[in-house]
């Protein structure tokens, strides 16, 4: 097996520049299409059509399925600020001092260059619109970061509020929420995955008269508890026997399907699709919230029982099912839809590919994951690619707590073959996708590099966890400019864009 002692997250600037690993992606390295990146919060892998969840219904995700080159390994972090930090930057969360999804240890550091900043420097213009989750202080905020066009709620959901800065706008709902929209808050009527996408079409709508190409982010807080659906997407569910909680996720992610082949079909009818890539993915593993043995009873009595895609884990842990999630990559008359490719990859390499297909360059000694583009391009480079090890740590150790007393705890390391969970259980992920056997004393040698790789990435990680010793805020930004709004100007209801 290739083994790459640089490959662990560590990458060197000179093995980021060096040659993709097929000449075919140059046909589409620095062509600067649109870029349109869907992300659903706590969706994980099982609950879509295609991956064989039994009782939801996703037709549209089933389309962009089948109309893609899909990642069936796609690997990102057990909870959602860390993974988002990721995408921005290229690297290990940890490494943007990114511990936890609260406690100003959600903050993504300031010293990182994002990726809608990289993509502006190719000539893009850049739209985030739902969840940002990377900071809710000023210096923290998306139109700081990068981003042209925000149009976002605080905090890691919709109302939520914790004893530190990270805070949505006070008594927010999921039905008719406040919105800060560039930085002034606007009220919105309906539900909020519906508003969410509506105001990125409107901008997609707008930016495509532009002379530039647009990078819209649209990252739904749609499927996180709590579990509110639209009445008529929770109902089915209801009428089937499911739980109350149950029937809110169901139908949530039915929601999000509706509004993926709204944004599908807008993005046709805007003959778009041909210099757009879309990309659907979701943040973490299915939420915990979902996960029960028994779901609820049919009217006749039938139980129905929990599905996970035969993975072991939720949200919140480091086994397969906490960090594996869809990964569909569309791009009509440039890509060869209904590919499935198996090598690991991860929520840190998206940064190097969308940059590769700007044609932007990477900032030095930053990115650490690989573009995607030979693998998106071809099945040929799957059998030059470098095998490589993926590090994940669930984080969230107390406040004030050391965090190397949490280094062997509550971690893993993945490569294309192998799991290694707190350096005490082994998975053949290849013969055992579902971690039912531990195999660590088959394979001693696969276990002494594992841990001693792993132990290296976490002693170079260690001084870039910057937000361990702030102390907490003594006050909720959100909350103060919208109270300082509210008594001056007022809260305006938003307009609506013409579709």
């Amino acid at each position: 097996m290739p083994r790459l002692r640089l490959l662990a997250f560590v990458f060197s600037a000179a093995v980021l520049s060096r040659p993709d690993v097929t000449a075919a992606a140059e046909t589409l390295a620095g062509t600067r299409p649109n870029i349109v990146l869907v992300v659903t919060d706590d969706q994980g892998y099982p609950p879509i059509g295609r991956h064989g969840h039994p009782w939801i219904r996703t037709p549209n995700l089933d389309k962009l399925h089948d109309a893609s080159v899909r990642f069936t390994r796609f690997l990102v972090s057990p909870t959602c600020s860390p993974t988002r930090s990721a995408l921005m930057t290229g690297r290990h969360p940890m490494r943007n001092g990114v511990t936890h999804t609260i406690l100003e240890r959600e903050r993504m550091t300031l010293d990182a260059t994002t990726l809608p900043q990289v993509l502006e420097s190719a000539g893009y213009t850049t739209g985030v619109f739902g969840k940002w989750h990377l900071g809710d202080e000023d210096a923290y905020q998306p139109n700081r970061r990068g981003f042209d066009e925000a149009f976002i709620h605080g905090a890691g959901g919709i109302g939520q509020a914790y004893d530190c800065s990270c805070a949505d706008a006070p008594g927010n709902k999921y039905f008719d929420p406040i919105v800060r929209h560039n930085g002034t808050f606007v009220r919105t009527e309906g539900y909020c995955t519906d508003v969410f996408v509506t105001a990125a079409l409107g901008w997609i709508k707008a930016a495509k008269e532009r002379d530039a190409p647009f990078f819209a982010y649209i990252a739904t807080n749609a499927p996180h508890a709590p579990f509110n659906a639209p009445e008529k997407n929770a109902k089915r569910f209801t009428d089937l026997g499911f739980s109350k909680q149950h029937a809110g996720f169901y139908g949530m992610v039915e929601n999000i399907d509706e509004n993926v082949g709204r944004l599908l079909d807008m993005l046709a009818e805007w003959e778009l699709l041909e210099n757009t890539v879309v990309i659907f993915m979701s943040d973490n593993g299915m939420s915990e919230g979902t996960g029960r043995d028994v779901l609820g009873r049919t009217p006749d009595g039938k139980t129905l029982e929990f599905y996970n895609a035969g993975m072991k884990g939720l949200k919140n842990t480091v086994d397969e099912g906490g960090v594996r999630v869809p990964f569909f990559v569309r791009w009509d008359g440039k890509i060869t839809p209904g590919r499935d490719v198996d090598r690991i990859a991860a929520h840190l390499d998206l940064f190097p590919t969308l940059a590769a297909l700007a044609g932007a360059k990477l900032p030095e000694k930053q990115v650490e994951g690989r573009s995607l583009l030979p693998l998106i391009e071809t099945d040929a480079a799957v059998k030059d690619w470098p095998d490589r090890y993926l590090f994940t740590h669930q984080g969230r150790w107390p406040v004030g707590d050391d965090p190397d007393k949490w280094q062997w705890k509550n971690f893993a390391v993945r490569n294309q073959r192998f799991r290694l969970v707190d350096g005490m259980a082994l998975y053949d992920m290849q013969a055992d996708p579902g971690q039912t056997l531990n195999v660590i004393g088959d394979h001693p040698e696969t276990v002494r590099e594992m841990r001693a790789e792993y132990d290296a990435w976490w002693k170079s990680t260690r001084p870039l966890m910057v937000n361990e010793a702030v102390p907490l805020a003594k006050t909720r930004p959100y909350w103060e400019a919208f109270e300082r709004q509210r008594s001056t100007d007022g809260v305006p209801r938003w307009q609506e864009p013409a579709l």
